[in-house]
This record gives structure tokens, sequence and C-alpha cells, in this order.
């Protein structure tokens, strides 16, 4: 019933807010990367009844987004990684002073379902059961390129180098899941929906990174105004909810 009432006010929240969107329907077409996938999701059928929009979007990993953007492909929304929208801006691909954080999320740590639980409580008992651990997994993009430089920062990146698994295009858990990697990192809200883990928690506090997601229309977007109203309601108040459902804050 809460969750009811939260899509009807952001119904009502986006209908207000475009007025007169439902004569000019578009079909907006949006590149994301997946941190925020399972509350976007969740969200959208909501957007689309109260604008009369269709959401097309296509969920890319964070290096492959740059690297179709700034090879030429064009699209009406995109959705990644703060610092991506800044460097893709900074090239002309982002139409210059739409970028607008709309949420965020720390890292997470997983094992395997009925695995032993271990320390991960302070960042010395982190780099103790790292040292301890016979295999690693974490993800490329953001969180990944984090915690290379966190192991360098604690010098056991030499150390554990031969054991880590660096993935791409599935979740971190699913190798947990497997038996594949003994412990596994990435952001919170990709480990969360995984089956066959366990969540141990966040990073703890002193290490944690804390990775932002930004909204920019594409320069040569054919639905510009359209986007724009989805940029909203991907800020509106009532989307919060939605967010920490999933391991998310609203930025």
């Amino acid at each position: 019933m809460k969750t009811s009432r939260i899509i009807v006010r952001m119904l009502l929240a986006v209908t207000l807010a475009g007025s007169g969107l439902m004569a000019r329907a578009a079909e907006i077409a949006v590149i994301s990367t997946v941190a925020h996938k399972d509350a976007y999701i969740e969200m959208m059928p909501a957007f689309e009844r109260a604008s009369g929009h269709k959401v097309v979007t296509q969920w890319v990993p964070t290096v492959e987004v740059l690297r179709r953007i700034k090879a030429g492909e064009a699209t009406d929304l995109v959705l990644m990684v703060a610092s991506g929208i800044d460097e893709l801006t900074k090239v002309g691909k982002i139409e210059s002073g739409s970028g607008v954080p709309f949420v965020k999320s720390g890292i997470g740590i997983a094992v395997r379902a009925g695995a032993p639980r271990p320390d991960v409580s302070s960042a010395d008992a982190f780099r103790r059961t790292l040292l301890a651990a016979k295999s690693v997994a974490y993800s490329t993009g953001p969180s990944g390129n984090y915690l290379a430089g966190l192991f360098e920062r604690m010098g056991i990146a030499a150390e554990i180098k031969a054991k880590v698994r660096v993935t791409q295009g599935e979740p971190v858990g699913n190798f947990v899941a497997r038996g594949e990697a003994e412990i596994g990192f990435q952001q919170i809200p990709e480990i969360l929906p995984v089956k066959g883990i366990d969540y141990l928690g966040p990073l703890p506090p002193d290490i944690q990174y804390i990775t932002t997601f930004s909204a920019g229309i594409h320069a040569a977007a054919k639905q510009p105004e359209a986007a724009r109203a989805l940029i909203k309601f991907l800020k509106a108040p009532e989307a919060a909810a939605f967010y920490k459902k999933h391991g998310l804050e609203p930025s």
C-alpha cells in the first residue's frame, strides 16, 4: 500500500511538471550503466503512464558507454558515473550544462551463500581477509578502478594479484555464487539481487568509495525535452524510496 501511494504521488508530480507532454508523446532512447537498473526498471512504468512517453533503454558497461558515445553513437539520454558525463560533455557529446546527478552507491561485499563470513569490519580486518582469501573478484568500471588503487595503497596488490579476477559483462555475485571467487566486490545494488550469495555489507567507512551517477542529454538528442522530463522524474523526492529499496541513495 505504501509503495502504491508513492507511485501515485510520482505520477502526479510528473504529470504536473510535464503539463502538455501527453500531446507530444515520444520514444526516449537511453544508454545506461547498470548500477541503478533494478530501481529504474521498477520506476519506469509510472513515468510512461504519467508522461505518455515510451522509454527504450540499453544497459551497457561504463567503459563501453564511453567508447560508443565517443565513437558517434547517438541517443537521447545517457545515465552513467558522473565523471563519465563530465568527460563526454568536455568532448561535445553531452549537451553543456545538462549533466545532473541523481543517485549514488557504495561498494558492497559478498561471499557464497553458507560460506564462513570473514571479518570485514575495519580496514585492517579487510586487509587480513583479502590476504587469506583463495580468490577475489571485482568488476570493471568505477568500483573496480577504486579497488585496484585501494589494494595498491594497502600494499597488498602484488600479493593478491594471482588470485584476483576482474569480471566484465556479468555481476560479480554470479562468480561468487558459482564458487569461482571466495569473496567479491561490486556496487551494492548490483550485489543485492544476486541469488546464491550472502551479502556482508558495505566496505568499512574509512575505505568506502561512493560513486555518483548522473544523467546527461546527448548533444544530438532527437527528444531532448522528453529526456529532460525523465531527468525530473529521476530527481523527484518520491524516487528516494525506490533507490533506497535497491541499496542506493538519492543524490
